[in-house]
């Protein structure tokens, strides 16, 4: 099963933005809850760091039901894209294998489920970690990842106010229509300097595509006790968006630990600093009630897992609705014993048809 663009196009507006939204957020809580990591495998990614042409990455994001299939992300992150080719900064497929025999069972477009799951995950984080009340969001980075971040949190707490600011004010002047587009947020947007946003704000999004070793992107000053924080703009070693001292009076949830410690905010870090990660988060929900009144961040780097949720949900939308296309991309025939059997047996079938077009 191959779902373009436009297939994917099609489910969103079949579904609505807010119930698909709402649908990955419980499903993604509810996978998380029910993780296991005898039955679930999620390795970290993994991929080439590369700076010619233009400086980036190519990633792959593996995760494997045992006994049933294999989900394998391939995900490149290239920030001068919107400037330099007008495309977005992250671009990706999604693929689903039959572990029982290898077989390719579905291909999706990862660059809008991309953007939908990271923006999913940090709504159940902030679910739990938010302090009851919040109201007022501020957006560090105002890409293509914020207006899915944002959109995500107005369906898990009532948002009367958004702070945003970007280095580029082209970005940033267009920032709030591009969010608020549909009704999907309706919330009053104000763009401020960062250090007005952060002492404002009662949860934080870092959406930045800041350079290795140009972080932190604000500093740790008058931030509200309870302040929560998105961190998701950290995808390098030696690249981070948050400052230290924050972190290091902060509760600390990394999405994958491992992945976390090596191109995460964890990688400021010691081991033993970090308190937990997003499956304990969500298992164990109850434990971090009192957290609420503390800071808090969540170390978002993208796990494997949550592309293996998307693509589920999207490729139960395309069966309901009978869309995206079957196509076969690997070469088997009745001898599987004879790699060259489908070019012989395709010939033969050619001649048939054509003579049969003779008689006729």
């Amino acid at each position: 099963m191959l779902l373009s663009k436009e297939d994917c196009r099609a489910i969103a507006r079949h579904a609505g933005l807010d119930v698909l939204m709402d649908e990955l957020i419980d499903r993604l809580t509810r996978a998380i809850d029910e993780y296991d990591p005898q039955r679930t495998s999620v390795l970290a990614r993994d991929g080439f760091h590369y700076h010619n042409p233009y400086h980036g990455l190519l990633e792959w994001m593996p995760v494997m039901q045992v006994g049933d299939t294999a989900t394998v992300k391939v995900v490149g992150y290239h920030p001068a894209n919107p400037t330099v080719k007008g495309l977005p900064t992250i671009l990706s497929t999604i693929s689903n294998y039959d572990v029982t025999t290898g077989h390719l069972v579905g291909l999706v477009d990862g660059t809008f489920l991309t953007a939908l799951r990271t923006a999913a995950a940090s709504a159940v984080a902030t679910r739990v970690l938010a302090k009851s009340g919040s109201d007022t969001v501020g957006m560090i980075g105002c890409g293509a990842q914020a207006v899915s971040q944002l959109h995500a949190l107005s369906r898990v707490m009532s948002i009367d106010r958004v702070l945003f600011h970007d280095r580029d004010p082209k970005v940033a002047a267009t920032f709030a229509e591009r969010a608020s587009v549909g009704g999907r947020v309706s919330a009053r947007f104000d763009q401020t300097a960062t250090a007005a946003l952060v002492s404002t704000s009662d949860v934080l999004c870092t959406t930045t595509s800041v350079a290795i070793g140009e972080g932190p992107v604000f500093e740790d000053r008058d931030l509200r006790a309870w302040v929560h924080v998105n961190a998701v703009g950290s995808d390098f070693s030696g690249k981070f968006e948050l400052p230290r001292s924050l972190l290091e009076r902060s509760l600390v949830v990394p999405d994958c630990r491992e992945q976390a410690q090596r191109e995460g905010e964890c990688q400021q870090l010691p081991p033993d600093r970090i308190d937990t990660d997003l499956v304990a988060l969500i298992q164990q929900r109850e434990r971090f009630v009192g957290s609420r009144d503390k800071s808090s961040v969540f170390d978002s780097t993208g796990w494997a897992y949550e592309d293996h949720v998307v693509m589920q949900l999207f490729l139960d939308h395309a069966r309901e609705m009978g869309v995206g296309t079957a196509i076969e991309i690997e070469s088997h025939t009745d001898d599987p014993h004879d790699p060259y059997d489908f070019i012989v047996s395709g010939a033969k079938s050619e001649v048939g048809s054509r003579e049969s077009e003779v008689r006729s």
